[in-house]
């Protein structure tokens, strides 16, 4: 039941920004879904499987994003930019998202489990994604620090509208030595 399945989790994605997950009743989520309580739980197993699920698509959302702003502007450090810029306004958003991003669950939110990817696993997955899509031969050198400054930015956010400036350095074009 795939659409039960999606209807299920948008309803239960509902119920966490409404409530705690603590206070997210299964009954309410079947409900809000348009499909019974049973069907909840032959989907799910119980709330600890919506929960996982729901996190799990967070994770799988979060990389179909960073496709996204990879496949963005022309050049290379551009979308580097916006894979960062994107990383953060949706952490900042997304609450799942900022928990997986950083490892730091708030009691308030679902429990990810052992299929969910941790905030290490997700920033290589990302670099290496964005070192393919960008910079093919290379490295990922350039993709890493990408990376783990959007995270600094997820952890510690920057102060003020300056902040967007710092990120834009990304795509600022690389001098060196004898450039200068």
């Amino acid at each position: 039941m795939p659409a039960a399945r999606e209807c299920l989790l948008d309803a239960a994605a509902a119920a966490l920004r409404a409530h705690p997950w603590p206070a997210v009743r299964m009954i309410e989520v079947a409900a809000a879904a348009g499909v019974s309580r049973q069907t909840l739980y032959n989907e799910f197993g119980g709330k600890a499987g919506l929960g996982r699920a729901l996190v799990r698509r967070e994770a799988d959302r979060y990389l179909e994003g960073v496709d996204r702003a990879l496949s963005g502007p022309a050049r290379p450090s551009e979308r580097l930019a916006a894979l960062a810029e994107w990383t953060v306004r949706a952490a900042r958003a997304r609450p799942l998202l900022r928990a997986l991003l950083t490892g730091s669950w708030d009691p308030g939110l679902p429990a990810g489990g052992g299929r969910t990817p941790g905030p290490g696993e997700l920033a290589r997955d990302v670099r290496d994604r964005a070192a393919a899509a960008l910079m093919p031969g290379e490295g990922p050198q350039r993709c890493e620090l990408a990376v783990r400054l959007a995270l600094s930015y997820v952890v510690a956010p920057g102060e003020g509208p300056g902040e967007g400036e710092l990120l834009g350095l990304l795509s600022a074009p690389i001098r060196t030595a004898g450039a200068r």
